[in-house]
């Protein structure tokens, strides 16, 4: 095993790499204010944006389901990757050679297993693209792409290469850089033949697959021999690095555009990609041997960011198996808040045959938005149907009119409802829209929930009812004590050097909500706000490892990147809060002793008495000090 990562190599790493650099390569990140970017979560289903990201501090939190963490966190989240692992993958893209403490410099064939996994699929990528440009076999795989209009150079962008006939070249070539037998099987780039590992592809063109991030995660193989008896196409098995339900193709070279003019193409295969891009159509994207499901949704909307303006435009062929699936996509088309169309060319060829057959502009005109999807959907119905009777026009309603129920925005479902009647010809149209509302309230008393508290203006709405379902504990912020003690720690935390020394001072007892108290014991663990002071990013990561729980964990990240609740934070604003708490500590211990005094009487112990009074006098004094000369009395 590689021994443990040096200590000041990890905070290379993690001061090295920008964290919103790093998120921004998984979902659209826009300006929350205060210095802080917002996108919609990774990690959990959201329709408003509650993750956010602070560059400054370096740690991301989401006030929805409560993940939060640094740059190294939230690598190893969202590619599930142990923490040397995350570490290594981000030292790798800042040029950082790491240390160890056990057993000096780390050998590659001690890398985790998804490290090893993903570094074997980018040489096996880079090795197909050789042979493809050099190997006298692969004419018939650069024949397939010139017969398709894709030169040298198109290839060459999409990574494609070419897997010769052999049984186990490639095999033979990853052996000698060191990968074992296991690594191989592991990887899904060879399998168990009869004396040992073979290659899974052969006599294939390859079409590399990259997750979000553009690391190659397996491959797409395409049969260019008859005496191939595979199937046309051959995607790699599901591994630890590739899930085909969760890849989609071309994302990694269309993510930036597909987030920048928030519109998305959806295409059925891997030439239709490369035609779309070459075409200018930069945010062709398409699914790996699998139906467009609920995890691409997962993908896009975290690009697209849900905003109204987004647009998704499916193309399908236009025989049966293309309609079929744009159906298909149909039942997942209200988890968009996209709008969603559909992109079928007249003559029903691929955008790589209309490419072909009537150049770039009969493809970049093809994707422009055509047909709404839950029109195309309403059409497949009403055509099954006899509209010239009563009994069809009515057996058309029946089907027609749930699926217009399940469109959530009210007023494009009366709209949909209207488009209904005329489809089938009812000049009732009041009827229908009756009919389709009243099928959407059904629906809702049936099943439906209310949305769960949602994070507003970047900052987690919490009342006093607890909610066992959301993480973290419920605290009502309309409380001002409550209130205010947040605020202090969101200073200890992210302005240290404005409650610094005064805050060190503090107890844990000064803090009545149980979790801001853990807070303030973390705080306290990590040897307090002024080390924060001195190493503002390292203090902030000791800060979340001392603390006790994934509870206090989250709540220290959440303090870290919310929003301070004033524009202009300075000395004065933070004495305020300073002075507020110890004023309302000071106050609760007056009336304690108030209470112990009324319990002594007059038959207690003088002594006693005497020195509880004492000690009543000086607090008193105390609170008036801090009445008069606010933090200065500190």
């Amino acid at each position: 095993m590689a021994g443990r990562i040096n200590d000041e190599d990890v905070k290379a790493v993690r001061d090295a790499v920008p964290i919103d650099a790093v998120v921004s390569e998984y979902l659209q990140l826009r300006n929350a204010g205060g210095g802080n970017l917002k996108g919609l979560c990774p990690f959990h289903d959201e329709k408003s944006p509650s993750f956010q990201v602070s560059p400054s501090k370096g740690f991301f939190h989401c006030f929805g389901c409560q993940e939060g963490g640094d740059t190294i966190t939230f690598v190893m989240k969202i590619d599930h990757l142990t923490f040397s692992e995350a570490v290594e993958r981000l030292a790798a893209q800042a040029g950082i050679t790491l240390r160890y403490e056990e057993g000096g410099y780390n050998p590659s064939h001690q890398r985790g297993e998804r490290i090893r996994l993903v570094e074997a699929h980018k040489i096996a990528a880079q090795w197909y693209m050789e042979q493809l440009a050099t190997s006298p076999e692969a004419d018939a795989g650069r024949t397939f792409l010139a017969e398709r209009g894709f030169d040298q150079a198109a290839a060459e962008h999409f990574s494609v290469g070419y897997s010769p006939q052999g049984w186990d070249h490639l095999t033979r070539y990853l052996r000698g850089k060191g990968f074992a037998d296991k690594e191989l099987i592991l990887s899904g780039l060879s399998q168990e033949g009869r004396r040992g590992p073979i290659d899974r592809f052969r006599g294939r063109l390859m079409w590399p697959i990259r997750d979000i991030g553009g690391e190659v995660v397996g491959f797409g193989a395409r049969k260019l021999y008859e005496a191939d008896t595979g199937p046309k196409y051959l995607n790699t098995p599901d591994t630890a690095i590739y899930r085909k339900s969760q890849v989609l193709y071309g994302i990694d070279l269309a993510k930036k555009d597909i987030a920048k003019s928030s519109r998305a193409v959806v295409v059925e295969g891997y030439t239709d990609v490369m035609a779309c891009h070459l075409a200018g159509v930069t945010t062709a994207i398409a699914t790996c041997g699998t139906a467009f499901g609920t995890d691409h949704i997962k993908i896009l909307r975290r690009l697209l960011m849900d905003n109204g303006s987004a647009r998704v435009i499916f193309t399908f062929d236009g025989d049966a198996a293309g309609q079929k699936a744009a159906l298909r996509a149909f039942e997942d088309d209200q988890k968009f808040a996209a709008e969603t169309y559909i992109a079928i060319a007249p003559d029903g060829m691929d955008p790589c045959d209309l490419r072909l057959a009537k150049g770039d502009d009969a493809v970049a005109d093809l994707v422009e938005p055509r047909t709404p999807l839950f029109e195309f959907a309403l059409r497949q119905i009403v055509l099954r149907y006899d509209l010239d009777t009563p009994g069809g026009r009515a057996a058309a309603l029946d089907e027609a009119a749930p699926v217009v129920a399940r469109i959530k925005n009210t007023g494009a479902q009366h709209e949909v409802a209207v488009q209904l009647a005329g489809m089938l010809g009812i000049l009732d149209t009041q009827f229908v829209v009756k009919r389709v509302a009243q099928l959407a309230r059904w629906a809702r008393d049936r099943g439906g929930k209310g949305p769960a508290p949602i994070a507003r203006n970047g900052q987690r709405q919490y009342d006093a009812t607890p909610r066992p379902s959301a993480p973290g504990p419920a605290l009502n912020l309309r409380n001002p004590v409550y209130a205010t003690e947040r605020e202090l720690l969101k200073l200890a935390l992210q302005r240290p050097e404005l409650v610094s020394p005064a805050f060190d001072a503090y107890g844990v007892d000064e803090f009545t909500a149980a979790p801001y108290a853990a807070v303030r014991q973390a705080i306290m663990d990590a040897g307090g706000a002024e080390y924060g002071v001195q190493d503002p990013q390292e203090y902030l990561v000791r800060v979340r490892d001392v603390a006790p729980d994934n509870a206090v964990r989250a709540m220290v990240t959440e303090l870290t990147v919310e929003a301070i609740m004033r524009k202009t934070v300075d000395e004065n604003y933070a004495g305020d809060q300073l002075v507020t708490v110890r004023r309302r500590a000071v106050e609760r211990r007056i009336r304690d002793i108030q209470s112990s005094l009324t319990r002594l009487g007059t038959h207690g112990d003088p002594a006693q008495a005497a020195a509880v009074q004492n000690e009543l006098w000086v607090l008193q004094q105390y609170d008036q000090a801090l009445r008069a000369h606010g933090a200065a009395a500190l």
